[in-house]
């Protein structure tokens, strides 16, 4: 039997605590097979989701993983919570590996790994009231609450600011905002070590992101929870994570603690997202101006990536060296400790602005001259 949600005291992780891995992630890969031909249908190539990356989320850590939609980020996730099955690799949950384990090695950690999902209207059965809906994962671990399992939801739906009496709604007369707060409450009912959010808030409007951002802050440092925030809002994961990491194509590109990710990436990825940001200060002429990118094309397709470095094809320092060595995820020289990058011309350590901007797409170069002219 567990003991109540709400801790008596906020608990704080210890330096030796925070340094403790909590979860390792080592080469994870996912295929997912791509079948055609008729009448015998076979496999003829594969998308390749997930390739070969390597991660370590501490204990009371909040790690964040960005990138462009179709990256790899939330297959990811639901790799780490073992949603999918991984083609290859490992994951490993306090020295443990649950890469491949069956259903019942997994039941005593299930409860300690939890997913907040990215749309809260489809994650949310509508059939089941909201008090349904959280006890759920309580009664299908054969938890039994002191007070019974409706005072335990009641008091889950307090701490993410939702009205008790709430609990005999069904989900479609909440907002989408209230909606992933019942999410929260969910993922929190079973006491989790670690919570894998899958772009929590990006169907909230911007008002309702900052309240379930800072809702999961407070729980994070009340309860010591460790979170893997995957986003592609540059600002959200910022704000909320210690270290993140930079994925394209199936791959991490460059890992660092906040401070080195956005004040001195290397990677020119990681420069391109960090210029796509709108700038608040552009009537101040005395703000420093960051740096200008804009890029050509799409994403490569997953089932047939380049080779070598995979962000080549966009990239405005490629070389013959990038298209035939694939870069190793290395700490380059000036880096911090634990900031590792993956290039073999790697840019300057600074988000200033160029002497020239650097604009690979040919028709916005051509409207910019012509505005110009």
């Amino acid at each position: 039997m567990k003991e109540d949600l709400v801790l008596p005291a906020t608990r704080e992780a210890t330096e030796d605590a925070a340094l403790e891995p909590l979860l390792e992630v080592s080469g994870l890969t996912k295929y997912f097979p791509v079948r055609g031909g008729f009448p015998i249908r076979r496999t003829v190539g594969h998308v390749q989701a997930v390739d070969g990356i390597d991660l370590t989320v501490h204990v009371a850590e909040s790690f964040g993983l960005v990138g462009e939609s179709g990256c790899g980020k939330s297959t990811t996730g639901r790799l780490i919570t073992r949603l999918l099955e991984p083609t290859s690799g490992s994951v490993s949950y306090r020295g443990q590996d649950i890469s491949h384990a069956t259903r019942k090695q997994l039941a005593p950690i299930r409860s300690e790994i939890q997913m907040i999902f990215q749309d809260p209207y489809s994650s949310l059965n509508p059939r089941q009231t909201v008090g349904k809906i959280i006890s759920g994962p309580m009664e299908i671990n054969g938890i039994a609450p002191a007070g019974g399992r409706e005072k335990r939801v009641r008091e889950l739906l307090e701490i993410v600011g939702l009205n008790p009496e709430h609990f005999n709604r069904f989900p479609h007369e909440f907002s989408g905002g209230q909606r992933q707060r019942i999410g929260v409450a969910r993922a929190l009912s079973l006491e989790p070590k670690l919570i894998v959010a899958d772009e929590p808030v990006s169907a909230l409007d911007v008002s309702i992101q900052a309240q379930v951002v800072n809702l999961l802050q407070q729980v994070q440092k009340e309860l010591g929870i460790a979170f893997l925030f995957i986003a592609h809002d540059l600002a959200v994961v910022r704000h909320f994570s210690q270290r993140v990491a930079v994925m394209y194509l199936g791959k991490i590109i460059e890992v660092g603690d906040r401070e080195s990710i956005y004040d001195r990436p290397r990677h020119p990825y990681t420069h391109a997202l960090l210029s796509a940001v709108p700038e608040v200060n552009l009537m101040d002429e005395e703000a420093p101006q960051h740096e200008r990118i804009r890029l050509a094309g799409d994403v490569p397709s997953p089932i047939n990536p380049p080779s070598g470095c995979r962000f080549r094809t966009r990239c405005w320092k490629a070389q013959d060296k990038c298209a035939s060595e694939e870069p190793p995820l290395v700490r380059l020289s000036g880096n911090r400790s634990g900031h590792l990058t993956a290039c073999h011309f790697p840019e300057e350590p600074t988000t200033q602005g160029r002497a020239e901007d650097i604009v690979l797409d040919p028709a916005l170069a051509a409207l910019e001259e012509s505005s110009e002219g």
